[in-house]
């Protein structure tokens, strides 16, 4: 009982990493609308603070990310080691990328602070150089939350399939769901379709976080999946060491 209770912890804690990821990504990228879409940052009316407070959303961001593989990987290493930390050092990349482009918008919030007030703000130089720190997040957005994202969301939703650690259509959708964004953001890389295609591709996976998410918080690991996880005589696994 005392080692079950230890992995319904481990659920928990990993299902509020996952929701965490959702939570904190899309407010953020909302925050830096004044940065990514307006065009007049350096010019425009004062939104360092807003633009500060999504920075400061995607640091937690990168926690959530990282302490959601960190958790899961005693779980799923079990089902298939390799294909684990595979999962495990996606999801550091996908962080990784994740605050190079937070480090771009800041950077504009240095630069228009340097320059406010000043006639230097309107130089077509410096504007070119807003110009370039937004498309380095765009590039770092489309590389990491997208194509990254999907592949460690396929690896993952994979294990969780073979070991049946949640129900299977979630796990299905995972995989659906993390190949298809992929996918989408190489198309979106060779300029097939832009981002609102490629937003629409991505609601599968989104789906498939916050339903694994969910299913972790309210239900735990299904306890006939780790059973079999923990069984000698299941052909190719070890026991799960539970406490």
């Amino acid at each position: 009982m005392a080692n079950l209770s230890a992995l319904r912890r481990t659920a928990i804690v990993a299902g509020v990493f996952y929701l965490a990821t959702e939570i904190t990504s899309i407010p953020a990228l909302l925050l830096y609308q004044p940065v990514l879409r307006d065009g007049n940052y350096l010019t425009g009316a004062d939104a360092d603070n807003r633009v500060l407070l999504g920075g400061f959303l995607e640091l937690l961001l990168v926690v959530a990310c990282i302490g959601s593989a960190v958790t899961l990987y005693p779980v799923v290493k079990r089902q298939n080691h390799s294909i684990a930390l595979g999962y495990v050092c996606g999801r550091l990349l996908e962080s990784a990328i994740i605050v190079v482009g937070a480090v771009s918008v800041l950077v504009a919030v240095s630069l228009r602070q340097d320059l406010s007030g000043t006639a230097d703000a309107g130089n077509p130089a410096v504007a070119a150089i807003e110009r370039s720190l937004v498309a380095i997040h765009d590039w770092t957005f489309l590389l990491g939350p997208s194509w990254v994202l999907g592949f460690n969301s396929f690896l993952l939703a994979y294990l969780v399939y073979r070991s049946g650690l949640v129900p299977r259509a979630i796990a299905v959708l995972g995989m659906s769901g993390g190949a298809l964004v992929t996918l989408s953001a190489t198309a979106m890389l060779f300029g097939v379709y832009g981002q609102s295609v490629h937003t629409v591709l991505a609601l599968p996976v989104f789906a498939w976080e916050v339903s694994f998410a969910i299913w972790l918080i309210v239900k735990g690991f299904k306890p006939s999946a780790i059973t079999a996880i923990r069984s000698p005589e299941v052909a190719g696994h070890t026991p799960l060491p539970l406490g």
